[in-house]
């Protein structure tokens, strides 16, 4: 069982562990080394807009020079720009430093494959081997043999171009009015850019980081703001990102949010008219919401679900040879154009479909229907101790006679933070809101955050 790494790389708040200059600089040592077989080994490093970048960034490449190993530094960088830059740089590996959607107190690290694709639980865990191995500081290179930086000046301007040719020549943003709210991070500077330089009317939102400012009341987990700016401009659509940019949330002409799952389905029942929706499969997690399922069912295709994680929503699809996947959380991977979540692709590509079929987004977002969820997040000491009490398991039993098929009750630790999340989803709301109230008491009853 893996020790540091979570669901997305390993998290933490700055300067406590596991998210120190000391672990960074370890970390950097035992991610080159496990790159000690390639012959040049180079890594590349990119990060959002967080204060403890700069930190956590010269530990990285200080442990990651001491080994051996040359660094290409990026900068202020997209986690997508990365995976993609990657393959453009013919780097062995690259790292991001970011906690994605999280407030700017908190950040992480996470390491992506040569081909684009975040390392896997086994590499993972041999990092994590690496680490431990109290070995790890004898016999390092001297003289010549030690690591150097390289600074990538034009980084940002290759994925740009790379964005902006994903979508065919005949999509015209030409006059189209755009309210994007860049989170105050990676993307501060290169959305804007890019739907400026393909001719929209843009409004640009939460564009000036200041190192604290990033996901503050914006960004795709916190969408009001964008909502009344995309009501108050009559814009036809919003875009809101994370503070990686692996995330798209959108905003429909109405004011209304559209989520991944949402996404995904519009996109999906296009590429199914088009017959390009390869073996007629989405990818998804056990979170999405079985109206998605009932959505794409209903146009002859076919939803498959993975694991918790865009990571695993990754090697479904790579293991079922989809092109279309990801997570209602807005993690949206279009494997024909991308190997990460992208939320500056998958705005354009959501465009395509909008211009392609000459629709508003709300009707399109309207052909799912979607199934009543709530989902509660219970702070926890333990997670173990709440999946072995005895009442929380006869909850659950008792919730899932109550629903009789027409909904289900999930449960999952996270992978991040010390939580339980609880999702419970149904055809009546009133039911589930029900089930939801009983299952706050029983939980708090049992107090396990002690």
């Amino acid at each position: 069982m893996k020790k540091l790494f979570g669901t997305d790389g390993i998290r933490g708040i700055a300067n406590s562990e596991p998210i120190t200059a000391e672990t960074a600089f370890k970390i950097g040592r035992a991610g080159a080394f496990h790159l000690k077989d390639k012959i040049n080994a180079k890594i590349l490093i990119g990060r959002d807009t967080r204060i403890s970048g700069d930190m956590l960034e010269s530990a990285l490449i200080a442990g990651i020079c001491s080994v051996g190993v040359n660094v290409l530094r990026g900068g202020v960088l997209p986690t997508p720009a990365v995976a993609y830059l990657n393959r453009i740089y013919d780097v062995d590996c690259g790292i991001v430093i970011s906690a994605s959607h999280n407030p700017y107190d908190n950040n992480g690290i996470k390491f992506i494959g040569k081909e684009g694709f975040k390392y896997s639980d086994e590499e993972e865990e041999n990092i994590e081997r690496i680490f431990f191995d109290n070995q790890l500081h004898k016999n390092l290179p001297k003289g010549k043999n030690i690591g150097c930086v390289e600074n990538i000046d034009n980084a940002q301007n290759k994925y740009i171009d790379f964005i902006k040719s994903t979508i065919p020549s005949y999509v015209n943003l030409n006059g189209i009015k755009i309210i994007i709210d860049c989170a105050n991070g990676a993307l501060y500077k290169i959305a804007p850019q890019v739907f400026s330089e393909m001719g929209a009317n843009i409004i640009s939102m939460n564009d000036k980081p200041n190192g604290v400012n990033i996901n503050l009341m914006c960004g795709a987990t916190n969408t009001s703001s964008l909502q009344k700016e995309v009501l108050k401009n009559a814009a036809k659509i919003g875009f809101a990102y994370d503070g990686d940019a692996d995330r798209l949330i959108a905003v429909d002409e109405k004011g209304h949010i559209v989520d991944g799952d949402q996404i995904m389905a519009v996109c999906a029942l296009n590429l199914l008219k088009k017959n390009k929706l390869t073996n007629n499969l989405v990818i998804t997690t056990l979170m999405s919401n079985m109206g998605l399922d009932k959505a794409i069912e209903a146009a002859g295709g076919r939803v498959c679900r993975t694991k918790i994680g865009d990571r695993y929503v990754y090697e479904k699809m790579r293991e079922k040879n989809a092109i279309l996947g990801g997570e209602q959380s807005g993690h949206l991977i279009f494997l024909r154009h991308g190997t990460t979540g992208d939320g500056l692709l998958s705005s354009l590509q959501l465009l395509q479909v909008i211009i392609e079929e000459e629709k508003t987004l709300s009707d399109l977002a309207d052909v799912i229907k979607k199934y009543p969820q709530i989902l509660m997040n219970f702070k926890v000491k333990c997670k173990r101790s709440f999946f072995e009490n005895v009442n929380i398991t006869k909850m659950i039993k008792v919730s899932e006679e109550k629903l009789g098929g027409n909904g289900r009750v999930f449960i999952r630790a996270s992978g991040t933070e010390p939580l339980i999340r609880v999702l419970l989803e149904g055809e009546e709301k009133e039911k589930i809101v029900s089930i939801a109230k009983r299952f706050k008491e029983v939980v708090e009853k049992e107090n396990f955050n002690f």
